[in-house]
């Protein structure tokens, strides 16, 4: 079977196909500044003894090893992924040894053994390197939809608009859930804080400590500009009071240099704007809001490394209409070890917390050790798993009961 070749577009108005899908034309490689170089990159030690068990495989298979080096997937546009080597950016197409690619067998972050032909014009992907992290969620009813949306991520940052109305939890919880699950740290970041007051601003921080607790890291920003921005004003006093981080410099703080982070969020919660302030640029396209809800239109199509000036590397993801919690029941019970805990003492094995006896998570409840609120958001999230056990594949879910 032979490799999925990708040619080069003989105009912009050229589209192409991959696997029956319909690619639009590839941007420049001398148009993608964002990139991170690669010494900003790097492997682990297992993934470095990977990669040299794969040379030693090519090796084997009578290719040049001086033709392969590590290289890290920096931006995939329709399945198309640009890599970042030693040897400088290209754009690479899958080995044969992968079959017929339908859908990306790598993701960004991904670091790969990457084969560069001599007098060949693209590289050639041959192994993909195991991951320290994998970002993932499942897609539809089946196992076999699971889709990786960015690999060996140190740091998840999920972002959400405020507003004049309460912010709702619910997205926040169910990203943090995902993302502790698959083995990564969480950040909330709250944008668009001008279009809030320090009343309702405080309400909503406090509101987000009942349910997620006080460990994880909180940054406001605003997007516009004005007296809404300064450090010392009213917004960025009620922030500090609730033990948030202020602008900016609050967001770098999350990403130090040789991080890697991903943001989260629905489309026009201001990933794209909250990047380009950071950037002290506009590079990432942005678009006005919706006069009719009042939110940012969907930006993003390519997800992207991007490099940030004094701190570490950022992936954009495009907004995710839906978030399964399907598959994340050890993240379920990492973010709420303590309810977890007292699922394991109640009477009834499926017991439900709401109304049977002996029902050790409402005992702990009344003794005040948690909130209703963070009560309220586990029991919202068990009910949707044990919804998923019925459809789903056993090995979707497998792991411990979250009693709930």
């Amino acid at each position: 079977m032979g490799t999925l070749v990708a040619r080069r577009p003989r105009s912009k108005r050229r589209s192409r196909r991959a696997g029956g899908a319909s690619v639009e034309a590839l941007p420049a490689l001398s148009s993608l500044t964002e990139l991170p170089a690669f010494d900003e990159l790097a492997m682990s030690d297992a993934q470095r003894e990977a990669y040299e068990d794969d040379v030693d495989v090519l090796r084997g298979e009578g290719a040049d090893a001086r033709e392969v080096e590590p290289a890290c997937v920096v931006r995939l546009d329709r399945s198309f992924p640009a890599l970042m080597a030693a040897s400088g950016l290209c754009r690479a197409e899958f080995s044969s040894r992968f079959g017929v690619v339908r859908e990306p067998s790598a993701a960004v972050g991904d670091w790969v053994a990457l084969r560069r032909p001599e007098h060949h014009d693209m590289g050639v992907i041959e192994f993909v390197l195991p991951r320290e992290s994998d970002i993932a969620r499942w897609r539809g009813g089946s196992r076999v939809r699971r889709q990786t949306l960015a690999a060996n991520v140190d740091e998840v940052l999920v972002v959400q608009a405020l507003g004049a109305e309460p912010v709702s939890c619910d997205r926040m919880v169910r990203s943090t859930v995902v993302a502790v699950g698959c083995g990564a740290r969480v950040a909330l970041v709250l944008t668009k804080a001008d279009r809030t007051t320090p009343k309702v601003l405080a309400a909503d921080l406090a509101r987000i400590h009942e349910v997620l607790g006080d460990d994880v890291p909180i940054a406001v920003t605003c997007t516009g500009s004005g007296h809404g921005r300064m450090d010392n004003g009213p917004l960025a006093q009620a922030a500090r009071e609730r033990h948030a981080l202020w602008g900016e410099r609050g967001v770098r703080s999350l990403i130090p240099a040789g991080t890697v982070a991903i943001v989260l969020g629905e489309s026009g919660v201001g990933k794209s704007t909250l990047l380009n302030t950071l950037l002290g640029t506009n590079v990432l396209e942005t678009r006005g809001i919706r006069e009719r809800d009042d939110t940012g239109r969907h930006t993003t199509v390519a997800r992207r490394m991007v490099s940030m000036p004094g701190a570490g590397i950022v992936i954009d993801e495009p907004g995710l209409r839906s978030l399964p919690i399907v598959g994340h029941e050890q993240g379920l019970l990492r973010v709420f070890p303590e309810i977890a805990s007292a699922a394991q003492g109640c009477r009834f094995r499926d017991c439900t917390h709401t109304h049977e006896p002996g029902c050790e998570v409402r005992a702990c409840l009344e003794a005040g050790a948690f909130p209703w609120a963070r009560l309220d958001a586990y029991l919202s999230l068990a009910r949707e798993m044990r919804a998923s056990r019925v459809a789903l594949d056993p090995d979707v879910t497998a792991g411990p009961s979250t009693h709930g």
